[in-house]
């Protein structure tokens, strides 16, 4: 405010002053007091008297959550970088006018409302790590794994050199020998195609970690100490939390990729004989999201994402192609099995898919023990896939397998034994209905009912079959990682699928924050398989047919998990031997 100033007397005029100077003066010294108490006043009632500003709001109180998903009391919500907020918005009021709190993620969430932007309330802030969580370990790429040169299979940006065509069973472009633990590299590569990055943390829907924690924990399995598996994750972690992004949320809306099974990662004990790290345990690492290509039934923060295959493809007209390719193969086996037994597992039900399919004129086995190469050649395996209407899949080592994946891209209608093995892992990836794309058949009508695979695929009719399979290849595009140095157009790949499914993630629990909710009423974390099976709207799992096949005592669940690793470990240096 622009003041008049006040006229002044010159100091002469008033010691030599008649009566009437005299008056003068006291005029004065009654104008100057005045004065003085107007500026009093307005100091106190407009400059402190004023409300706190939206970053005075922000930086007020820590945010208390309740979320289901992590055991953190309070997440602070302030706001460190001097970015986040370069023009202020209006104070936040509710319906009935009244001042609301305001959390520093609300910018984030504003940018939904901007119609005219392409890439609002989808914008992906990437942390740029130090090279030797990352970038370092490729060049050490001979180190990767004990029995498997890694180098050839991390070139082409993670895809691994092409596949030659001379058989027909591929396409001439797009084909690669993937390894099936390569999408650490590949999901990196293709987050630098996403086209909603952002330099600007403030306006992110999540925030990605380029973590390599498959390589990373690959290198130190075996014959080393508990501290050196679990050096990188410490430190990685130690890191995060000094960033200003972490303060935001606590890191509840960061996620990262390992591209091995989540057992690798969930060490119990810091005994020197227990398995794998303990990344998954860590404190700030059960705030973050992890991709795994297969997660934990019982825990919240993991989330499976499909094996890499062998078909990445530059553009949609390639997976136009070979979808119609799939869709008039002529299948001349009702149903396959390509896999090895596993006698050490008194539970596993493999002996008795190889003993169904050799005695069935309608089987095609390839067996995948010592000395049989055919099992590690893509083209065998994709060629017998294609050439029939159900391929089999029992668990591996672990719950799930590549082969899954493989059989889907060849058109082959799968048959699973245990809901662990997909139908509980892939939920943003597959349908929650089973039945449109799959035959489920437990394990236990294998195992004590001896029931006859060949009798119960029979009774599914031609039109069935055909309508299943074409919801099998309808579903190739979502299953598949597209060639990292390029984008597909029309089509939304693997990686576009766990992008989205993880912003919206985050949104929803940005908006419970805001509302001071839950996702769900009383949440059990070792339940978790079930609530991504829920309905729109569910808010409480209960009973579930599935419930025996996850309710085993929960030391045995532990022991089985981490032999499963080693035993995935064994057979991947059984392959290389």
């Amino acid at each position: 405010m622009r003041r008049r100033p006040v006229a002044l007397v010159p100091f002469e005029a008033m010691e030599k002053g008649s009566p009437k100077n005299q008056h003068t003066r006291l005029c004065f010294l009654a104008t100057l007091s005045a004065f003085f108490w107007i500026l009093l006043l307005y100091f106190h009632f407009v400059v402190l008297g004023r409300g706190p500003t939206v970053e005075e709001s922000v930086a007020s109180e820590p945010v208390k959550l309740r979320s289901p998903f992590v055991n953190v009391e309070s997440i602070p919500a302030r706001v460190t970088n001097a970015r986040v907020e370069k023009e202020k918005p209006p104070p936040v009021t509710n319906t009935a006018g009244e001042r609301v709190a305001t959390y520093p993620f609300m910018r984030a969430l504003r940018t939904v409302e901007n119609k005219s932007d392409p890439c609002g309330g989808r914008y992906i802030y990437v942390h740029n790590l130090p090279p030797r969580f990352n970038e370092d370990m490729l060049k050490e790429c001979k180190s990767l794994s004990l029995w498997t040169n890694m180098c050839k299979f991390t070139s082409n940006e993670g895809l691994g050199p092409p596949l030659e065509n001379e058989e027909g069973v591929f396409e001439n472009t797009g084909w690669y020998a993937t390894n099936q633990f390569a999408v650490d590299v590949i999901f990196n590569n293709r987050m630098k195609q996403y086209e909603c990055l952002t330099n600007d943390s403030s306006i992110a829907a999540a925030i990605f970690v380029p973590f390599y924690a498959g390589f990373d924990i690959a290198r130190y399995l075996w014959g080393h100490k508990i501290s050196r598996r679990d050096a990188a994750s410490l430190d990685l972690v130690d890191w995060l939390m000094k960033r200003p992004e972490w303060g935001i949320m606590g890191g509840k809306d960061h996620f990262l990729v390992a591209g091995r099974i989540t057992w690798d990662f969930r060490r119990l004990t810091d005994e020197e004989s227990n398995w794998g790290n303990k990344l998954l345990f860590l404190p700030a690492a059960r705030n973050m999201s992890m991709l795994v290509v297969e997660s934990s039934p019982w825990n919240a923060n993991d989330f499976g994402i499909p094996y890499p295959t062998y078909f990445h493809p530059a553009k949609d007209e390639e997976v136009f192609v070979w979808q119609d390719r799939m869709r008039n193969l002529e299948r001349k086996w009702l149903f396959s099995f390509a896999g090895a037994p596993r006698p050490g597992n008194p539970k596993s039900i493999r002996g008795q898919i190889i003993d169904q399919c050799k005695k069935s004129k309608v089987c095609k086995l390839l067996e995948c023990d010592f000395g049989e190469s055919k099992c590690h050649s893509p083209s065998s395996i994709m060629q017998m896939f294609q050439s029939s209407l159900f391929c089999l899949q029992p668990q591996g080592d672990s719950y799930t397998r590549r082969s899954a994946f493989d059989s889907m891209l060849a058109g082959c209608i799968p048959v699973f034994f245990h809901p662990g093995s997909a139908y509980t892992q892939y939920t943003w990836h597959l349908p929650k209905n089973y039945t449109t794309y799959s035959v489920f058949i437990p394990e236990d009508d294998i195992r004590k009912r001896n029931v006859s695979i060949e009798e119960r695929l029979s009774q599914i009719s031609p039109e069935q079959v055909k309508i299943m399979r074409e919801a099998v290849i309808n579903l190739i595009p979502r299953l598949i990682y597209a060639d990292p140095r390029s984008k597909l157009e029309t089509l939304r790949d693997a990686f576009d699928v766990a992008v989205q499914a993880v912003i919206d993630k985050v949104t929803r629990l940005r908006r419970n924050i805001i509302q001071g909710r839950t996702e769900y009423d009383n949440f059990v974390e070792e339940n978790s398989w079930k609530y991504d099976l829920l309905d729109e709207g569910q808010r409480e799992v209960g009973a579930h047919e599935w419930d025996p096949f996850f309710s085993k005592p929960k030391e045995e669940q532990r022991d089985q998990s981490a032999e499963a690793a080693k035993n995935s470990w064994k057979n991947e240096q059984r392959n290389q031997s």
